[in-house]
């Protein structure tokens, strides 16, 4: 992508054919619109990119088959130069000054600061360059292209004897020290170099696409822009009826519309609104220290707007067109530096990602490096298999609303992407889902199917681990479970409703996590949901799930099974924002190993081979995983994790949440030395003998026994009040026997006691650890 430099940008329009409203394709579905058709096939010319020809932009797509083109213009040609008798001049015989001027626009200067023209001062360097050629018998500068010579022009303000220079550079230095003193000391003179001043424009050094962005964002709308300078006319309807019109629907005397033929004219945008919107940005702004351990929030002579900006919802920061450019600069910056500043794309995707670079973000937050086109070059994607019949029916029925995705072009390009996904997996199979979880990647990487599919290559196994088996059943059993444990602990209430209904997760969430949501919301609304999944580990979707069926929290206590079906077969309105907001707070919330699955991802090396540090967790309560101790959790069968309501926790959380530090030996446990309120309460259920002779710091014993009368309500003690304080804390139950832990915890949620979880292994898991406390015996 070129910077934008001394050139503009353009819009003109036309019309598409219109279809006929009555025809159907051999699917039985609609003709695709032919301005839709041209939407798909006009973004492969985006990628044209020369330093010879003018980029196209961008293309929308307005009412009744209108289609609007943006591209780089130029708004004079070399004919108009000619016809206004300016000169024209080859490269080699520029003067330095003239390169250094670069092309005079009346708008970049006050009338009291324009540049002095091409005149006889500024021919004297041609004359000399002719004259060095004709002493030395050849032409300068042969084996440079136009750039280099430019560039090599531009450099001879720092040599001493120009001429000495330039015949060292074309090896005819014999012959210039032949010539007479006073046509050296001529040639010296002509070539003299006088550089003007040069005006930075630091926008002008910004790619077209970046300015167009940024166009947009500070109120460019193209449509009137073109109804402005009449291209666009609008005619009343009334006169647009034809004079006749039989029953057969035959018209006559229906004139033609003389807005619907082709103009070629081009309409230059002006760029006027937005240099006045940015002009408050330092040319600091542009360059941002990339070591700089302080804020990277953009520097501007408007830093308290920005600073404000920055702690604004997420929908207006990015229609703020002033933080939009120092975000998409600084994130420009970082991802050219990509693997080396992985660690701060992590912690700047953390604040937000802008929506013009998320493509490429993603695709570092998954870490997509390495030779992607050769290894999607190298798939075969051409040949016959069984599932390109299912490909092709779930194609058309994937995001349709979007005008980029339902065009032939993105047809194709899905039914490569996901070809290419069957074909290199092998030991896996084509799901109905996998073509809208492939729509955000294509959607982003629309000129990049190799990107896109290495982003789902990637996404795949970090979320939905072993999901596209053939037979997947445990996995997404064991999935539901957990999710339904999940509920369970944020809000035993809603739990204790949906259960007693028989509203499982099996008949609403499988569309959810099969698809990561991408089934039930838009696009627009899969970006911002998946800018923070990306920054969340396999455990964060169950967070998501959650937080949605809190935003439905009130309808779905309030309504039986028949009705939540009903809610759930046309989903209401999601606000996406709160939902993450929410996501996050009950990350933050459960322990890291509430979410344990035996059917997921193995953990990782936390760093890899080239020397680059893992990246950075976005969550407080998120680590690199650790490896597998005797106090991590154990697997359990499937059917002894289904008739426990509660989640288990492992010893390892049980000790970091209790703020226990293990000594070498294993004798006596210690607190940490930070100091901060109780996290948790330890509920050791085990009969009181067993208690005394050993249990966990700060533990509460309540026997199981004597826990609870007949009704279920919670027999009074000295401990009952303590628990009560506790209630919307994480509350840990420990015993010596499995069955009773797990019947506690589902007594408790039965008494909508919020957070509740169960010590996997119970108190034998802390045993061997030396943090059981025994009380001093009383003298």
């Amino acid at each position: 992508m070129f910077p934008l430099k001394d050139a503009e940008m353009g819009a003109f329009t036309f019309f598409a054919s219109a279809l006929p409203h009555d025809v159907c394709g051999s699917n039985g579905l609609p003709l695709t619109p032919n301005s839709i058709k041209i939407l798909g096939r006009f973004q492969i010319l985006k990628t044209i990119t020369h330093p010879r020809l003018c980029q196209y932009v961008d293309i929308s797509r307005g009412k009744h088959e209108r289609l609007v083109v943006v591209a780089e213009h130029c708004e004079r040609s070399l004919e108009d130069l000619l016809r206004e008798g300016k000169p024209v001049r080859y490269p080699s015989y520029l003067a330095p000054e003239v390169i250094a001027q670069g092309i005079y626009k009346t708008s970049d200067h006050a009338p009291s600061e324009k540049p002095l023209p091409s005149g006889p001062k500024s021919d004297v360097w041609s004359l000399g360059i002719i004259l060095f050629e004709l002493c030395v018998g050849r032409k300068l500068f042969q084996s440079l292209d136009i750039s280099e010579r430019l560039k090599f022009l531009l450099t001879l303000d720092c040599v001493d004897d120009t001429v000495i220079v330039l015949a060292e550079e074309h090896g005819c230095l014999d012959i210039i020290k032949e010539l007479p003193e006073t046509v050296i000391d001529l040639l010296k003179k002509c070539l003299t170099f006088h550089p003007s001043k040069i005006n930075n424009d630091y926008l002008a050094e910004r790619s077209i696409e970046e300015v167009y962005y940024l166009w947009c964002l500070a109120g460019g709308d193209l449509e009137k822009e073109l109804v402005n300078k009449e291209i666009i006319r609008s005619k009343p309807p009334i006169c647009t009826l034809p004079n006749f019109l039989f029953e057969d629907g035959e018209s006559f005397g229906q004139g033609r519309d003389r807005s619907s033929l082709l103009d070629d004219t081009t309409v230059t945008l002006s760029l006027c609104q937005l240099r006045n919107r940015l002009k408050d940005v330092g040319g600091e702004a542009f360059y941002p220290l990339l070591e700089d351990d302080q804020s990277n929030l953009p520097h501007s002579n408007s830093n308290n707007e920005l600073s404000a900006a920055a702690t604004l919802p997420l929908i207006i920061r990015e229609r703020d067109t002033e933080y939009q450019l120092n975000r998409i600069i600084l994130f420009d910056r970082l991802l050219k530096a990509y693997p080396y500043k992985k660690n701060q794309i992590w912690k700047e995707a953390r604040i937000d990602i802008p929506p013009l670079m998320r493509g490429l973000t993603w695709a570092a937050l998954l870490g997509v490096e390495g030779a992607i086109h050769a290894k999607y070059d190298a798939i075969d994607k051409d040949t016959p298999i069984p599932t390109d019949r299912q490909i092709e029916v779930d194609i058309p029925r994937c995001h349709q609303y979007d005008e980029l995705l339902s065009s032939p072009e993105g047809h194709a390009k899905f039914r490569r992407v996901l070809k290419a996904w069957v074909v290199s997996h092998p030991d896996l199979v084509y799901w109905q889902g996998l073509d809208s979880l492939c729509a955000p990647f294509l959607y982003l990487n629309f000129n990049n199917e190799a990107l896109a599919y290495a982003c789902m290559s990637a996404f795949i196994p970090k979320y939905l681990y072993n999901f596209f088996l053939k037979d997947n059943s445990h996995v997404i059993q064991e999935y539901l479970t957990v999710f339904s444990q999940m509920i369970a602990f944020h809000d035993p209430e809603l739990s204790n409703h949906l259960n007693e209904i028989g509203f499982i997760p099996d008949l609403y969430a499988i569309p959810w996590f099969l698809t990561m949501f991408t089934h039930v919301f838009p696009l627009h609304k899969i970006f911002h949901l998946w800018d923070t999944l990306l920054l969340g580990n396999s455990s964060f979707p169950f967070c998501i799930g959650v937080a949605i069926l809190q935003q439905l929290r009130d309808r779905l206590l309030a309504n039986g099974f028949n009705e939540c079906i009903l809610l759930f077969s046309d989903l209401p309105e999601i606000d996406i924002e709160r939902c993450v907001r929410e996501s996050i707070n009950l990350f933050c919330w459960t322990p890291k190993s509430a979410t344990y699955r035996q059917h997921a991802q193995p953990p990782k090396p936390t760093s890899d081979s080239s020397g680059v540090r893992s990246s950075t967790p976005y969550f407080p309560t998120e680590c690199p995983d650790p490896p597998k101790t005797d106090l991590s959790r154990e697997s359990i069968p499937l059917n002894d994790l289904k008739s426990e309501v509660s989640p288990r926790i492992s010893a390892e959380d049980l000790i970091d949440l209790c703020e226990l530090t293990v000594t070498g030996h294993f004798k006596t446990p210690t607190k940490k030395t930070k100091s901060s309120k109780p996290k948790l309460l330890v509920v050791d259920i085990r009969n009181s003998e067993d208690f005394v002779r050993g249990h966990i710091s700060g533990s509460i014993n309540i026997p199981f026994s004597t826990a609870f009368t007949a009704e279920g309500e919670l027999t009074q003690g000295p401990y009952t009040a303590m628990l009560q304080s506790f209630k919307g804390k994480v509350i840990v139950i420990v015993g010596n026997v499995a069955k009773h832990t797990a019947e506690f915890a589902a007594h408790l949620v039965k008494m909508k006691y919020p957070r509740i979880c169960i010590l996997d292994g119970g108190i034998n898991k802390i045993k061997p650890t030396g943090l059981l406390t025994v009380p001093s015996p009383q003298i």
